[in-house]
């Protein structure tokens, strides 16, 4: 059993228990749009995924846009996690990292969709951070997590 003050998810922190996890939200910090400002894992096994690209089976990277990259990175993410035991909601923290933060401007308007295809309406402590390149030519985007499976 997850044990918590008394104050948590009363307001005092504006939590919400999801998968054994509390997501934090304190009123005293802009509303969290698309993620949670904290997350405190609670019991069980912890998984650290390694940075997902948009690769294909293959270990081609697959897409020309953004948002097409960040697509299949999402789900190269979630398969990652899905052999480790866990389930999008799992996820407490995640960092994207991207060579092109214009794009990822734009893709925007159609970045929640693509997001909750993979993630539904979970959203883990996270950022979001312009890099010079990554690893591999041609990537646009690379996103790694942490979760933490309650047992």
């Amino acid at each position: 059993m997850l044990c918590y003050p008394a104050t948590m998810g009363q307001g005092h922190l504006g939590g919400t228990l999801t998968h054994g996890n509390l997501l934090v939200n304190p009123d005293e910090l802009a509303p969290a749009i698309g993620y949670s400002h904290a997350v405190i894992a609670g019991p069980g096994r912890t998984v650290y995924l390694a940075g997902q690209i948009a690769f294909d089976e293959e270990g081609e990277i697959v897409g020309d846009t953004w948002i097409d990259q960040f697509d299949l990175a999402l789900s190269n993410l979630v398969v990652a996690l899905a052999g480790a035991g866990g389930q999008p909601e799992d996820l407490v923290w995640m960092q994207i990292f991207t060579v092109d933060v214009p794009a990822y401007r734009t893709a925007r308007p159609v970045l929640g969709p693509v997001y909750q295809r993979h993630l539904g309406r979970h959203f883990p402590a996270m950022g979001l951070y312009g890099v010079t390149e990554l690893a591999d030519v041609g990537a646009l985007v690379e996103i790694t997590a942490i979760a933490a499976i309650a047992d």
